[in-house]
């Protein structure tokens, strides 16, 4: 768990870093994983980032909030079963996670600001689970989508390991990005459809609430 009252102390973190990262030289011990399938950044008017945070519900409903999030598909990826449906995901044998796909315009909001996101929307110390979700399927995990994106993700873990942020190690896995299955059309944009939803009132709304909290400056009208 992130050390009590330390969420600013991430936006620091990750605003110093937004800063530097683009001057620093990128050693090899920085480098933890290399995927040579990896292309460089093109930059455009349109770009992806692809997380998996616990229960795509969750994560979705908070990330939708961020100026400059054009769309969020929730989905899967991660694993080998071609086409897998919620009820083969949720059983933890497909290797898929529960995963989103944020579409967003890189002129309004930087990856930076996104792993920002990605790191106070989850704990990303629990292992394989988020609260009483339990199973691979809910691990934490950043699937790059190029070698610009890998880079950032490496330097962001090893300074907020440095700065000893959480109380404990975080789990959260880089994996590259492969292919990443659409969810079924009841999963998509769940929370706003489904408020009255046990789930969405014990369990996303507080966390939606304190997430819009901390991003006050860079939330939608």
């Amino acid at each position: 768990m992130m050390k009590k009252n330390n969420y600013f102390g991430l936006l620091a973190l990750i605003l110093c870093c937004t800063l530097w990262t683009s001057c620093q030289p990128k050693s090899k011990k920085d480098q933890k994983i290399s995927f040579d399938l990896l292309p460089d950044s093109q930059i455009g008017s349109i770009d992806t980032a692809t997380f998996a945070a616990g229960c795509f519900w969750c994560v979705e409903a908070q990330l939708k909030t961020l100026d400059g999030v054009q769309q969020v598909i929730s989905g899967y990826t991660g694993g080998k079963l071609k086409d897998p449906t919620y009820a083969q995901v949720i059983t933890g044998k497909t290797g898929h996670a529960e995963a989103i796909n944020v579409v967003y315009d890189p002129n309004n909001i930087t990856y930076d600001t996104l792993l920002e996101a990605f790191f106070i929307a989850h704990d990303p110390t629990q292992l394989n689970k988020q609260g009483n979700d339990v199973g691979t399927q809910y691990r934490s995990a950043i699937f790059v989508h190029d070698k610009q994106q890998l880079a950032k993700v490496n330097y962001y873990l090893k300074k907020m390991k440095e700065e000893q942020l959480y109380d404990q190690p975080i789990v959260t896995v880089v994996t590259p990005y492969t292919v990443f299955y659409k969810a079924e059309d009841y999963h998509q944009d769940y929370y706003a459809n489904n408020k009255e939803d046990r789930y969405c009132q014990f369990v996303i709304k507080p966390k939606l609430e304190k997430f819009k909290h901390i991003f006050t400056s860079t939330a939608k009208d």
